[in-house]
This record gives C-alpha cells, structure tokens and sequence, in this order.
C-alpha cells in the first residue's frame, strides 16, 4: 500500500497521456529548468510496473558470467552525467494523418542528473567472448501487447527487450551507465528502480527500465521492439531503426497562446540533439518570416539540452513564434513533420501564436 501511495503522488505533477500501463508528460514549466525535477520527469512504460528481485544477470557469450546486486554495482566506479531523454514519439500528435502509438504532445522529454556504474565496466568484468556482435538487456516490465499478426512464439505476451552493437556497448566513451541514481536520489518505480540503462544521445528507448539481465549474443537480436516497433516505417524508401534524437528546437517562454504586453520580451527555449551540440537556434515571427539568429548557451555538458534566448520588440497583434536548431552535424529542423507509420522522430518546426496587446 505505502509503495502504491508513493507512485501516486510521484505521478501527481504529470500530464497523464494514459493511466494504464502508466505514459505522462512533463508539465510544460519543467522545460524552462536546466535540470528537470524526478517528480516532473515524463514517464514512458510499455507494461505496468513490474516487481523487480534486485539481481542483474550478465551471461551469454562472456567468460564470466554475473550476477549482480545493487551494492555491487554500487561498489564499482561511479560515473554521473545530465542527460536528456526524450520518447521516439514525442510530438506523434502534430504529425497528419495522426500515426498509430501513444498521443504524444511535445513534452515527452527531461533532463536528469543520473549516476551509475559504466556498462562497460560491467561488460568487461563478465569478459564478452570474441564472437559477441550484440548485447541484449531484457527489462522485468512484461504484459500484452496487441499485435497483428500475433507471434507464434509468444501469443500477445512480450517482454521489453532491446538490444545494442557490442561495440558500442563495450565502448568506454559511449558513458553508457547502469544507473541506480536519479537527481541525487534512489531510482523510483516509474523511473526504472533498482536499476536501468542510460544510454546517452539516443532516443529513450534504448535506455531501458528496470533492467533485468544483459546477455551478449552472437547473432543480432530481431525482438518486437527491435524490429517491430521502434522502426521508421517510411512510405517511400528503406525502414530503418529509431536510434540517435533528433536535432530540435522549443519555446518555452511565452507559453502557446499566452497575452503579453507590448515592448521588449524575452523569448526563452530548449534546443538538444543526439548528434549535436546544437549550434545556432534562429526565431521566426511569423509564419514566413525571415529568420533571425537567437543567443544559444553553450553545452553545460557533452548529453543535456542547451538553453537559448531571443530578444523581441514585441508590438500589438497575433504573432506566430517559430524556433529551429542546427546541430554540429549540419542537420536542421525540417517544416513538416516526416511521416512514418508509427510516428517517431517528429523533429519539425513547430508554430505557436501569441497575443501581443497595449501601445
């Protein structure tokens, strides 16, 4: 009873998209904070919250295989990074005709401060074998999931299990983490307690919850939710898989369809990317205006969005505020949300208006 009243006041400040299994959206203050608050974190689940034993498992292809609590885990090196997660369907609402999947808005993505022992140390205790290509990490979240057609392996029943190249994984410089603390605390139910991988730059789903075992595998894993869901379906050219956040763009002040008085305003915002760091944000006042170069902070650290500002004289009126990012990599925010059947990676410019009154 008491962990089922601390999940229900952990959700209390969300914006709930659905209450079972359990998605919400951070309230849209939670976008003006460098470092979002755990209880204003969006959630995403795919299953209701599971009951976790405390163990990890590592196995598969290595030498030596693991079972881990978390003070072991704890009693490896400690690593701590800012990172930004954001769902591979956030924004699915702005995208015609609306694709299958969650009813994202655009507020399905935090940033947290979260700490934890590097994958890669874990992998390198477990000595992967030299003909390791994936690792698999299965979550203890399990359920029905309505598929057509319905696997004849599993019926309508799945597990979340998603899978990494080895390399990457193994990979010191990738700070992947298993992490065990969130903003300074103990993970929470709906944040993937006792443990979960943080995998830094992708979209969220690859940083899955209540992480139950790593397996290397030597063949590449070809799960539901690696080859099933969490693939941009394109209409006219090759699937390929959702990995890397896209470069975006966010208003965060003034808020969509607010009254301001006229004179000199403030506009304030979030820009991030996977392949990033962002590198310019231009503002546009209006629906084909010319774009004008905001003031972009630079990257408070190497995986958490940057904060920009844009100075506006604003005068009496309707105005619509535009805002788009580049990143490092040359990419740029595209005007029309790229369509795939399951909606993910809608990166496009968004437009909101704001009332402009007095002299």
């Amino acid at each position: 009873m008491t962990v089922e009243i601390d999940v229900q006041q952990a959700r209390e400040q969300l914006v709930m998209i659905n209450p079972q299994p359990f998605n919400a959206e951070a309230p849209p203050r939670a976008l003006g904070a460098e470092i979002t608050p755990t209880r204003e974190h969006y959630v995403r689940s795919n299953f209701a919250l599971p009951v976790h034993d405390g163990t990890l498992s590592v196995g598969g292809a290595v030498d030596r295989p693991l079972s881990l609590t978390l003070a072991d885990l704890r009693a490896l090196p400690a690593v701590e990074h800012a990172v930004t997660l954001e769902c591979a369907g956030n924004g699915r609402l702005d995208t015609r005709p609306l694709p299958t999947g969650e009813p994202w808005g655009g507020y399905a993505v935090s940033t947290a401060v979260w700490r934890g022992a590097r994958l890669s140390d874990v992998l390198a205790a477990a000595a992967p074998r030299p003909d390791g290509v994936e690792v698999c990490f299965t979550g203890a979240d399990s359920g029905s999931y309505h598929l057509t057609p319905v696997l004849p392996e599993t019926g309508d029943h799945l597990t979340f299990v998603r899978s990494l190249s080895l390399a990457h994984a193994a990979d010191p410089a990738s700070e992947i983490l298993v992490a065990y603390d969130m903003n300074g605390e103990p993970l929470e139910p709906d944040h993937g307690s006792p443990f979960r991988l943080v995998v830094p730059r992708w979209f969220a789903v690859a940083s899955v919850k209540w992480l139950r075992s790593i397996e290397v595998l030597t063949r590449p894993f070809t799960g539901e939710f690696q080859t099933g869901h969490y693939v941009y379906e394109w209409p006219d050219r090759p699937h390929e898989p959702v990995t890397y956040m896209r470069v975006r763009a966010r208003v965060t002040d003034p808020a969509p369809a607010s009254t301001i008085p006229a004179g000199t305003c403030t506009v304030r915002g979030k820009a991030w990317s996977g392949t990033g760091p962002v590198t310019a944000v231009e503002v546009s006042l209006a629906g084909a205006g010319e774009w004008q170069a905001a003031e972009l902070d630079p990257p408070r650290g190497p995986y958490e969005w940057q904060s920009w500002t844009f100075t506006w004289d604003a005068t009496p009126g309707r105005h619509s505020l535009r805002a788009r990012a580049t990143d490092a990599a040359g990419n740029v925010q595209p005007d029309v949300p790229p369509w795939n059947r399951l909606g993910y990676g809608n990166n496009a410019v968004e437009v909101q208006y704001v009332d402009v009154v007095g002299q």
